[in-house]
Parts: structure tokens; sequence; C-alpha cells
């Protein structure tokens, strides 16, 4: 119920990341902060997290495209992985 989440505006982020294929969570973060629309975090986010309300939670299912696509992130995400994260705003 609280302030809606676009373009422009900052977000804090409460998230833990898994693959989606086995489950094996590669991040988490308790109060991750960004400008959404900036491009600092990868697209599935941006798009996902949009229209959030403050308070509110969202299972985000990110498809490579959206997200590392063929490179993959930090030895822990490999090429073309589906994510998931839970999130609340």
């Amino acid at each position: 119920s609280g302030e809606v989440a676009s373009m422009g505006k900052v977000l804090t982020v409460a998230y833990k990341g898994r693959l989606l294929s086995n489950g094996k969570q590669f991040d988490e973060g308790k109060g991750f902060s960004f400008r959404l629309g900036e491009g600092r975090v990868i697209p599935g986010w941006e798009k996902g997290l949009e229209g959030m309300k403050v308070g509110g939670q969202r299972v985000l299912r990110i498809p490579p495209s959206l997200a590392y696509a063929d490179r993959g992130a930090r030895d822990v995400i490999p090429p073309g992985a589906h994510l998931e994260f839970d999130c609340e705003l």
C-alpha cells in the first residue's frame, strides 16, 4: 500500500537470487538501493520491479535475455542461465 516504484525513483530492495535450473542461491541483499531506469541493474529487474509498491513482495523469473545472456556473471551464474529473485521493496 506504499509508494509505487516508477522510473527515476530510488528503490531499496531486499532480495535473494537463485538459479532457476537447480535452486542454488547465488546472491542475497537486504538494503540494495538504485535509481530505476539508470541501467545499474539487469533489465529483468528494471522491468520486474517497476509498478511495485513499497512494502510489496514479488518473485521475478528472468530469462537470460534480460539477465546476463551468454556471458554469465562472477563464476556463479553460468552463461544462458534463467534466474529467479524473491524481492521485497
